[in-house]
């Protein structure tokens, strides 16, 4: 079943907004949580979105199946959900998977005390299938919850997109506009193409439809012109350079609304190394094949792109694949999913008052509907 599957003044009025030092507090759009820091003990506190309606979500696909129920979180960052889930459904096993090594170790580590009930694997979410495959595969100690995927099907999955607390808490990630940091944004430290190869090598025309297709950036040509002048003089390599360049790009009245100058650009990047929506495209659909019936997908989103995405994915799962005017659905062409969410759930005004984090918050739902 697995196998299917800075703050210095610049040329014109204003200055930059002060880049802050690593440690301090802040957030940024397209996070999926607030960041708080690190604790005592070292792990990176947050406050995970919508945590009362995606557990509303998943609960019937993973209370249906007892002790059989797996969960695959495909974005388990700082482990938040997962800790949740395995502690309001004690039954069930869950895999946590997360292509950033550092992230999957300090999940690890948070949630050793579930024991065998949890397993952590290093891999992108697109690639679930053929990692869990392959340690099948293997023929050694085969931990639990891959057992029960392999052999009962997955009962649920979580996909919270978007960058997450502990990438934007390593300023030495080049995450954030905030800080001042070497050009890097890649999820996967074992990847070697960087934001920097962005910057640096591709032409004006690629610079700037990355910046409008992926930021919805209005000055992408501007800020590609000056990238690329910029370069033609010495290689941009940090945070703070990219930032200036942004800054003399858009116009001063823009640059007093909607936040932050750089967001934009700073996102597309983001999205362009790591190959965001092309992940996502791959993702989703070999997470319904990994579904045993009536298990859910939840996924999170927090840029308008990636929801476009996601809707156009779940809409055409749901569709059925018959010919236009017959009367019924032929055996084999009716949907196989269902739509779980009227058109994308988002935070309650309470929950936003308390964590600002969650205002671009989109949630959709399907469920895999029953054998016939």
């Amino acid at each position: 079943m697995l196998s299917a599957a800075v703050g210095a003044g610049v040329a014109g009025k204003g200055k930059i907004p002060a880049q802050k030092k690593p440690n301090d507090s802040h957030t940024e759009r397209g996070a999926r949580v607030t960041i708080t820091g690190t604790d005592q003990h070292g792990r990176f506190g947050h406050q995970p979105v919508m945590m009362d309606r995606v557990t509303e979500l998943l609960r019937p696909a993973v209370e249906s199946r007892g002790d059989k129920a797996v969960i695959v979180d495909c974005t388990l960052g700082a482990g938040g959900h997962s800790e949740h889930f395995l502690s309001v459904f004690p039954e069930t096993r869950l895999i946590g998977v997360d292509r950033d090594t550092r992230a999957l170790d300090a999940a690890r580590a948070r949630l050793t005390g579930f024991g065998s009930r949890f397993t952590g694997v290093a891999t992108r979410f697109d690639e679930v299938g053929d990692c869990l495959a392959a340690l099948l595969a293997d023929g050694g100690d085969i931990p639990e919850p891959v057992r029960l995927a392999d052999s009962c099907g997955v009962s649920a999955f979580l996909f919270d997109l978007g960058v997450s607390s502990m990438q934007l808490d390593q300023p030495e990630r080049g995450f954030s506009y905030a800080v001042n940091a070497p050009l890097d944004m890649r999820m996967d430290t074992t990847q070697e193409f960087t934001a920097a190869d962005i910057v640096n090598t591709f032409s004006h025309g690629e610079i700037a439809k990355i910046l409008k297709d992926y930021g919805d950036e209005r000055f992408a040509g501007k800020i590609a012109s000056l990238i690329v002048q910029q370069r033609t003089q010495e290689p941009i390599r940090d945070t703070e350079t990219l930032v200036e360049i942004i800054y003399r790009a858009i116009p001063a009245p823009a640059r007093r609304t909607g936040g932050h100058p750089a967001k934009r650009t700073f996102q597309a990047l983001r999205v362009a190394v790591n190959s965001e929506l092309d992940s996502i495209a791959r993702a989703l659909p070999a997470a319904m094949d990994m579904l045993a019936p009536g298990g859910r997908i939840v996924v999170m989103s927090y840029q308008s792109h990636e929801d476009r995405l996601v809707k156009k994915l779940f809409r055409q799962a749901t569709a059925s694949r018959q010919p236009a005017g017959l009367p019924v659905d032929l055996p084999g062409l009716a949907p196989e999913f269902r739509l779980l969410t009227r058109g994308a759930d988002t935070a309650t005004e309470k929950e936003i008052a308390a964590n600002p984090r969650a205002k671009p918050a989109r949630v959709r739902a399907i469920e895999k509907l029953p054998d016939t």
